[in-house]
């Protein structure tokens, strides 16, 4: 089928999650925004139809996708997709299926920094419900009713004003934290190799290693890329050294933590409490400890982008299309130099 001049490229929605996915990520205005300038052959493509529908792909200039997509090699990328320009993913870590369209110089668009605005709000929230003591002192009152010992508990917390908090990898994510931080007062400690110091200074943060940002902040937030480099980083040395009430929150990955040191540094010192929003494996093995503690919180993987949230990725690759289609460079590009820090 040819394109009509009125398009500019010709494109597919592709994923394994069906319409609902593409609709949940590209809701109606935005659909018919890329359609305005993109002819999309009919359907959502999945693996299975690569081979019936060959003569389609090979015409495919554009792909559209999101949480769904799947890995392909360079080979059949290079087989089914000859005139495949961009991939324009409505989702955040593009790390499982990128490198190989990078390979063929097809560029990719990730709706990353779209997906790290909840997961940024959502650390927020948990930083400031630490600074008071809520995890405790909730779970104290609730189980005891006894109101002056919770408070008690509550009060030997510094609060959210002046006390130091430490962010564990400076990308999109912990740096949306950062600004959000600003506006109460707080000292931040950063651990990121890849963070410059003129950079740290700008963004008015305190460089430091990780055994110092665990030993002096009271609330501890990772936000590490996920990779070979940083699986089972954070563990019993680090754990151990926080401080009485100190909380880990881990909405990165659950492979940076050595579960068994974690759980073995909040039985040494019941006071210290860990939000998890993910583990490894996820969900967590029956019987773990994880779900016998009282100082570990979990919630299951929440904090991305959820229901009418996920809207706002595809929006951002609307505006990915739009650079892309007018030449001009567009945050949204990931480059493989990018994967060896991204999450």
């Amino acid at each position: 089928m040819e394109k009509s001049e009125e398009y500019l490229y010709k494109g597919i929605w592709m994923t394994t999650g069906g319409w609902e996915a593409i609709e949940n990520a590209y809701n109606e205005e935005t659909r018919k925004e890329l359609s305005r300038n993109i002819f999309f052959f009919p359907g959502i493509w999945s693996p299975q139809e690569l081979e019936s529908r060959r003569e389609e792909l090979q015409q495919t200039e554009v792909i559209f996708t999101t949480w769904g997509m799947f890995s392909l090699t360079e080979e059949e990328i290079g087989e089914f997709f000859p005139n495949l320009k961009a991939v324009f993913y409505a989702a955040g870590s593009v790390q499982y299926f990128a490198k190989p369209f990078l390979k063929n110089g097809i560029r990719i668009f990730s709706a990353f920094a779209a997906n790290a605005v909840p997961v940024a709000e959502y650390t927020l929230a948990q930083i400031i419900l630490a600074g008071k003591g809520y995890y405790q002192a909730s779970r104290l009152y609730k189980e005891t009713g006894d109101f002056q010992r919770a408070s008690a508990y509550s009060h030997k917390l510094t609060g959210n004003y002046g006390d130091t908090v430490g962010i564990i990898g400076a990308g999109t994510i912990g740096r949306m934290v950062i600004e959000r931080l600003k506006s109460l007062y707080l000292k931040v400690l950063v651990f990121d190799p890849f963070l410059p110091q003129e950079k740290a200074a700008a963004m008015g943060v305190e460089l430091c290693s990780l055994p110092e940002l665990f030993s002096r902040t009271q609330v501890i937030s990772n936000h590490l890329a996920n990779n070979e480099q940083t699986k089972g980083m954070l563990n019993y040395a680090l754990f151990s050294s926080m401080r009485p009430y100190a909380v880990f929150i881990n909405t990165g990955r659950g492979a940076q933590v050595v579960e068994a040191d974690l759980v073995r540094a909040l039985e040494e010192e019941p006071g210290r409490t860990a939000v998890l929003d993910v583990t490894w494996p996820e969900p967590v093995e029956a019987d773990h400890a994880f779900y016998k503690l009282p100082n570990v919180v979990l919630t299951p993987h929440i904090a991305g982008s959820q229901e009418m949230e996920v809207a706002r990725m595809g929006s951002y690759m609307a505006e990915a299309f739009k650079s892309f289609s007018s030449g001009i460079s567009c945050p949204h590009e990931v480059t493989e130099a990018m994967l060896k820090t991204m999450a």
